[in-house]
């Protein structure tokens, strides 16, 4: 992929540039359906800032990306499309798709359903591009647990789903879905190395900075395990994942970012009131603030 300058992160919109568990969640999304691009006239719609339309475009015989802001279209064509003779990028309102019917045999577009309120208008133009033997790939985070029980309310999203009333939404179109579930988990992995059975497990699939994606377990062990026995083995499983359900891990890297936010406004707070006290002393002529003195460095911290 090209190296190209960084579209500025608006909070909301991923960009390459992201890390931590924002970097897993989208990565994961397009990595799993480069498999499916292959070869393939693919449309991505809302592509945001490009990177997931570049991904495909290595596999497939064409790649459209769209997306309603003008400027996130303009940088992906600089940073993407230039160099891949089978990508472009137009601007276009996903929930307002005017494209020739069955011109696309992989149709996918991530996380912009709850941005919409039109999202049946979003789905029908989606079917209308999607081939009759196509694949439709849509993602949504399910309301329950997104927002529900997180607390949390996203300010740029205009209508989630839950699990049924997205269901709902794509059987009215489809006779045949297989729905996914996506979350990141911090998990203990053990592979098998001898012989190196990963399709009994399925799919895995790894990535760097770079954006390449490379099938199978790219990760030097930390540890091996042997079974062994003086007659033939028995079937054994080509992975185990462990992790714990109060994901311990987690809790403590959310519970370090509250810490480094507070400390951040603390910090802000400490710095308006020694500008304050600065424009005080400079109003005195000089002298030190009566105020300055009566008050240690430690009283800054609010300890007695």
């Amino acid at each position: 992929m090209s190296a190209g300058a960084a579209l500025d992160f608006t909070g909301e919109r991923f960009t390459p540039e992201c890390v931590r568990e924002i970097w897993y969640e989208h990565w994961h999304r397009y990595a799993m359906v480069r498999a499916w691009a292959r070869g393939r006239r693919v449309l991505d719609a809302a592509c945001g800032e490009g990177y997931g339309s570049a991904l495909l475009a290595q596999v497939a015989d064409s790649v459209l990306g769209l997306d309603v802001d003008p400027a996130a279209v303009a940088h992906a064509r600089e940073r993407y499309a230039a160099a891949a003779a089978n990508l472009r990028f137009d601007q276009a309102d996903a929930t307002r798709l005017q494209l020739a019917p069955g011109s696309f045999d992989l149709v996918v577009s991530f996380e912009t359903l709850e941005h919409v309120q039109a999202q049946d208008a979003l789905l029908d133009g989606l079917g209308n591009a999607l081939a009759d033997d196509g694949l439709l790939v849509i993602s949504s985070p399910d309301k329950a647990t997104y927002s529900d029980a997180a607390g949390f309310r996203n300010e740029y999203h205009v209508r989630e789903l839950y699990r049924d009333e997205f269901e709902a939404l794509l059987r009215r179109r489809y006779p045949y879905v297989r729905l996914y579930a996506q979350r990141l988990l911090f998990q203990s992995a053990i592979w098998s190395v001898d012989p190196p059975d990963l399709a009994a497990a399925g799919q895995y699939l790894t990535s760097g900075s770079d954006g390449r994606v490379d099938d199978g377990l790219a990760y030097a062990p930390m540890y091996y395990i042997a079974v062994c026995s003086r007659r033939p083995l028995p079937e054994l499983p080509a992975t185990s994942w462990f992790g714990d359900r109060d994901e311990s891990v987690y809790q403590h890297y959310n519970h370090e970012i509250r810490k480094n936010m507070a400390a951040g406004a603390r910090i802000a707070e400490l710095e308006a009131q020694v500008a304050a006290l600065q424009r005080e002393q400079a109003a005195a002529g000089g002298r030190p603030a009566a105020v300055t003195a009566r008050r240690p460095w430690w009283r800054f911290w609010g300890a007695d």
